[in-house]
C-alpha cells in the first residue's frame, strides 16, 4: 500500500506492506492515508475490537497520535452531548442515534478538543446515523469493519472528498511476534495476546468484592492503557472515559492532567447557579486505571480530587504500603492487577 508520506511530509516514498503475504488488517476504501493515519487506525481498530468483544456493546474511540482522547462503550447520551455536538439540529435527533453513534458521540465528549481533527475508530457497521455525526465534525477519517452505501456517500464528501476510510477485517489475527525496525536495529518480542478478565479486578487488596459497575469501568481502563502511549492514566465512568493522559514521562503528570479533562467534562454539566468547586465535588463512582505501578501517594491524592471510588494498577512499587494508606484515608477501593500494560 502506497502511503502520502512517512510520520513527515517531506519522508517520501512510505509505504505499508503486510507481513503476511495476501493478509491485510485494514483496505482503503477511499482516500490516501498518510503514515500516522494508518497507525491511527490500526490502534483504534485494535482497541475497539478487544472493548467490544469484552463487553458485547459497540464500542468506539476518538484517536489522534496514536493515544486515544477518548473511548466509549454503546449508553446513553446526556443533554451536554447534544448540545456539544447538536444532536436536536436536523437531520439529527437524539432518540434517533444508533447504538454506535452514541458510543462515538460518548468517546469525543470526553475531550472533545483533543479530538479536534482525530481518526475515528468503530467496533460496528457505519451507518448514516454515524455519518451525520461525522459530517460535522473536523476528523480526518474513520476505521471499521463496514459501512452502508448512504453512510459511505456521506464520508467520501467529506473534506472535499479527502476523508479518509480505510476497512478493517475483523477475522484478522496478527502474527505471534511483533517486529520493529529501528535505526538499523531490529526488535523482535510476542505479540501481546494476554486476556484482560474481570477477574484482574473483583477484589481489592483488602479482599472486599469490587461492584459491578466498578469491575467493567476498571476493566475498560485497561483496554484503554493496553493501546495509550506510556505513562498513561485513564479516569472511566459509566463505560466511557472522561479524561486520559498519555506520554508523559511522570505518572502524576498522567494523573493531574487526565484529570483535569474530568473536571473540565463535568464542569459542562454544571447548572449556572452552582459554583465549580461545589459541583466538582458532586462528581463520584469514578474509577481510574494506571498502566504502570503508582510509585507514590501523590497519584491517589490527586485522584481523590475527581471523584474517584476505585484505583487499579499493576502494584509492585517499594512505596505499596503508603499508596494503600492513601487510599484508606481517601476511602478509595485499590486493586492490584499484576499486569503491566505499557505501550510504545
Amino acid at each position: 500500500m502506497k502511503l502520502r508520506y512517512g510520520l513527515n511530509p517531506h519522508l517520501r516514498p512510505a509505504s505499508a506492506e503486510p507481513v503476511t503475504p495476501g493478509r491485510s488488517p485494514v483496505g482503503v476504501v477511499h482516500g490516501a492515508p498518510s503514515y500516522i493515519n494508518l497507525l491511527d487506525a490500526l490502534a483504534g481498530w485494535r482497541l475497539v475490537r478487544e472493548a467490544s468483544g469484552l463487553f458485547g456493546l459497540p464500542a468506539a474511540a476518538s484517536f489522534k497520535h496514536v493515544s486515544p482522547a477518548g473511548v466509549a462503550l454503546a449508553g446513553p447520551v446526556d443533554e451536554a452531548m447534544v448540545a456539544t455536538f447538536r444532536l436536536d439540529q436536523a437531520p439529527l435527533a437524539p432518540e434517533d442515534l444508533s447504538p454506535v453513534t452514541r458510543a462515538y458521540v460518548r468517546a469525543r465528549d470526553a475531550d472533545p478538543k483533543s479530538s479536534f481533527g482525530d481518526f475515528v475508530a468503530v467496533s460496528e457497521t457505519v451507518d448514516v446515523s454515524l455519518a451525520r455525526v461525522l459530517r460535522r465534525q473536523v476528523s480526518d477519517g474513520i476505521v471499521a469493519p463496514g459501512y452502508t452505501p448512504e453512510a459511505l456517500d456521506i464520508l467520501t464528501a467529506k473534506k472535499s472528498g479527502a476523508y479518509l476510510v480505510p476497512q478493517a477485517d475483523p477475522t484478522f489475527e496478527p502474527p505471534e511476534q511483533e517486529v520493529r525496525e529501528v535505526f538499523g536495529l531490529r526488535l523482535v518480542q510476542p505479540t501481546d495476546k494476554t486476556p484482560l478478565t474481570r477477574d484482574l479486578v473483583h477484589v481489592d487488596v483488602a479482599g472486599r468484592p469490587v461492584p459491578d459497575h466498578a469491575v467493567e469501568d476498571l476493566l475498560l481502563a485497561l483496554v484503554v492503557l493496553r493501546h495509550t502511549m506510556s505513562n498513561s492514566v485513564a479516569y472511566v465512568r459509566g463505560g466511557m472515559t472522561l479524561g486520559i493522559g498519555s506520554g508523559q514521562q511522570s505518572r502524576i503528570d498522567c494523573t493531574t492532567l487526565a484529570g483535569a479533562k474530568v473536571d473540565t467534562w463535568w464542569d459542562r454539566r454544571r447548572p449556572p447557579s452552582l459554583d465549580p468547586d461545589d459541583h466538582r465535588a458532586a462528581l463520584a463512582q469514578v474509577c481510574v486505571g494506571s498502566d504502570g505501578l503508582v510509585p507514590f501517594r501523590d497519584n491517589i491524592d490527586e485522584a481523590a480530587r475527581h471523584g474517584v471510588e476505585w484505583f487499579a494498577e499493576p502494584g509492585g512499587s517499594v512505596r505499596t504500603g503508603e499508596v494503600e494508606d492513601a487510599c484508606r484515608e481517601h476511602g478509595i477501593g485499590l486493586v492490584r492487577t499484576g499486569i503491566r500494560l505499557f505501550q510504545h
